[in-house]
């Protein structure tokens, strides 16, 4: 029999006493994220459901985090900091596509078991989601409503409309490098979604055409369009995760369900990014 000792970390080095100093759940907060998960039934899948919920609002959070730092970027002409944080965008939505796997593992019959307990409050009401849609482009003011009853949420979401979206920005900037942009493009109404507008596309056209002239655009063009399509991947994935969970019922929140959903698949962020590619 071997008189070996149990392998013993302290031996090298590993700190091992934490008494009154910062240890990994201290830095993480995992006490207040754990006590966060308050389940109002006793069935087994809520927990899966508030956990995939909870999340997704994190890395939500991570997302606006980046967008803004990829906008001010864009903003300052230091591109290659912009393709850094969209790249992580277009990751973390990857993850919270990966994510979407996990919660079809709950069947009809077990979601049903605690629907009725979740009252009104639906995915539609998620500030932070209408954030992501209004940071990038998709501006629809009457999606305010669900939070006009959080005085502190309304602020923050109707400052975001008051400044140019992360396209918005992004056509500035090909304006800002010589691109021909029309005016009524370039003056108009940030707080509204854009809508397609020729003289944008001619411009990305020119990028394509030229991706060694006009490298960064053409990288930013790409990593825009990298965003959208995992972007759109989420909102298709959420759309066959209902139907397969609740089918055609209404939303908890009062909307169509599957079928207000399929209206959002239909939502196009940077329309001359999509629609170029049909003429060069």
């Amino acid at each position: 029999m071997s008189d070996q000792k149990p392998y013993d970390p302290s031996a090298e080095g590993a700190q091992m006493d934490f008494d009154g100093r910062m240890s990994y759940a201290d830095y993480l907060g995992l006490d207040t994220l754990f006590a966060a998960q308050k389940p109002l039934t006793q069935t087994h899948d809520e927990l899966l459901f508030i956990i995939q919920h909870q999340t997704s609002e994190l890395w939500m959070h991570l997302i606006l985090h980046e967008l803004v730092t990829a906008r001010q970027a864009i903003i300052d002409d230091e591109f290659s900091m912009a393709f850094k944080m969209l790249s992580r965008v277009s990751k973390i939505f990857e993850q919270l596509n990966n994510a979407w796997d996990v919660l079809r593992t709950m069947t009809p019959s077990e979601y049903t078991a605690f629907r009725d307990d979740l009252g009104q409050s639906s995915g539609f009401q998620s500030w932070q989601y209408r954030m992501i849609e209004y940071s990038v482009g998709n501006r629809n003011a009457a999606m305010l409503s669900p939070h006009k009853h959080k005085s502190e949420t309304i602020a923050k979401l109707k400052a975001e409309l008051s400044v140019p979206s992360l396209y918005d920005e992004a056509i500035s900037a090909l304006a800002r490098h010589g691109f021909d942009i029309s005016q009524a493009c370039l003056t108009r109404d940030t707080s509204q979604t854009h809508v397609f507008d020729e003289t944008v596309q001619e411009a990305w056209k020119v990028v394509y055409q030229s991706p060694k002239t006009h490298w960064e655009f053409y990288e930013l063009a790409e990593k825009l369009v990298d965003l959208e399509d995992y972007f759109r991947r989420w909102r298709f994935n959420h759309v066959t995760t209902v139907e397969r969970v609740i089918g055609f019922k209404r939303g908890t929140g009062g909307t169509g369900g599957v079928s207000y959903l399929k209206r959002m698949l239909e939502v196009e962020l940077f329309p001359e990014l999509w629609r170029v590619r049909t003429i060069l």
